[in-house]
Parts: structure tokens; C-alpha cells; sequence
């Protein structure tokens, strides 16, 4: 897959609790306090929710290269879970959240230490970030602490392999508007949730996974001032 997602990322502006792990899935997801101030150094647009939508909205992570600039990063919407004692509490048959996740369209390019070439991002790159972040909100909560590694694992290689396979079951097409222009993304549903990834205007890519909203009402567009997302 091209993608620099797993390899060189890093949270910025966010708390400690909020970077990337080894397996590149995102940690500390909803319910951690974030910061607007990693948003406002990436020099692509972020998209969330288009207007039709008045719910809450809030900051989630912004991941960088190891240069620092900025790569990739997500927004919420709808309840946002809280983390309490280390782990996400959830109610599974309530919980109402959509997020999405903006991915800059990057060439492939020489590292910041000039020794080694990062892959080009790409729509799957949008698909694994989606897909390892519904994973990271909604593991199972009855679950015990030792197992929930091996789950995590062995669900997030899973969601790996399908963001590789976009033209692959169980992935189909759903045309949703992005800045009011018809746009196919690439769509699959789960017993966690719904994710789907796609391409927007302004060179990037746009993912999307959410739980408890339905993703067929749902339309995505430029976020004018980011600023409005912070709480």
C-alpha cells in the first residue's frame, strides 16, 4: 500500500496519550482534549461534516512526518466518548459519533535525512487511518486488558489487508457530495461500525468511519475555520 501512515508518524499538539502507537493505531481517540494548534501549521485544507450536520463537533489528532510536517489528521462529530481509567468508555447500542479524517495527497519523496524515500499517500492511506481509528473506540469494553492487544492486533492487520483492496468485497461504492460535487468513496460496514475513504479537491484524500449515524445523509466540505472545533 502506498501510504506513510504506519512509518514516520506522530501526533502533534496533543497530549501524550494521543500519538500514534507501533502498529500506527491512533491512541488516546475520542475524549482526549485536544489541541487547534497542529491543525493550523498543515498547509492543506481539513474537511469535516458539511453544514447539513449541527451536532457537536471536536478535535481529535494530527499526525506528522518526522520532519514535522504535517500529514494527516481528524475531526469529530456527534457524542464524543470518554476516556476514563485508561480505556474508552462506550455504551455500544447508543453511541452516535461520525469522524473524519483528512490525508494529504503527498509524491513520493526523499525522507527529511535524505536517506530513504517515503511512499506517496494515497485513498487507501485515508482507508487504513479510518478503519484503525473506528477500531481504536470501539474494541469490545467487556474485554480484559490482557487480551485486548491480541484483538487490537490482529483487527487492525485485518483492517490493513481491506484498505488494500479498496476494488475488493467488502468494500463497494457510495457517491456522497464533497463541497456539493458528487464524489464516489469506497465504502464497507462492520459490527463496529461503518468506513469508507475517497478523494476531494485541494490535494487530498478523505476518510471517514463512524458509528450510530448513517453514512448514506452524510456530505463532507472544506472547514472554513478550525478554530470552531476546539473545546
Amino acid at each position: 500500500m502506498e501510504t506513510t501512515s504506519r512509518v514516520g508518524a506522530q501526533g502533534v499538539g496533543t497530549s501524550d496519550d494521543s500519538a500514534v502507537d507501533g502498529q500506527g493505531v491512533p491512541q488516546g481517540g475520542p475524549g482526549t482534549r485536544r489541541s487547534v494548534d497542529g491543525y493550523l501549521l498543515a498547509s492543506f485544507p481539513w474537511y469535516g461534516l458539511d453544514e447539513a450536520y449541527t451536532g457537536p463537533r471536536w478535535l481529535m489528532q494530527v499526525g506528522a512526518a518526522a520532519d514535522g510536517t504535517v500529514e494527516h489528521g481528524a475531526t469529530g462529530h456527534g457524542a464524543e466518548p470518554s476516556l476514563r481509567m485508561g480505556r474508552v468508555e462506550h455504551d455500544t447500542g447508543t453511541q452516535r459519533f461520525a469522524v473524519v479524517v483528512t490525508v494529504a495527497s503527498r509524491p513520493v519523496r526523499r525522507s527529511a535525512d535524505g536517506t530513504g524515500v517515503l511512499e506517496a499517500t494515497s485513498v487507501s492511506s485515508a482507508a487504513w487511518l479510518a478503519g484503525s481509528g473506528l477500531l481504536a473506540c470501539t474494541w469490545p469494553a467487556q474485554m480484559e486488558r490482557a487480551l485486548r492487544q491480541d484483538w487490537l492486533d490482529q483487527q487492525t492487520a485485518l483492517a490493513w489487508e481491506l484498505a488494500d483492496r479498496l476494488d475488493e468485497a467488502p468494500w463497494s461504492t457510495l457517491s456522497l457530495p464533497v463541497d456539493g460535487v458528487p464524489t464516489d468513496f469506497r465504502y464497507r460496514e462492520s459490527e463496529y461500525g461503518w468506513v469508507l475513504a475517497g478523494s476531494a479537491e485541494g490535494g487530498v484524500h478523505v476518510g471517514a468511519y463512524g458509528r450510530g449515524m448513517s453514512a448514506y445523509g452524510m456530505g463532507f466540505s472544506v472547514i472554513k475555520d478550525i478554530t470552531t472545533y476546539e473545546h
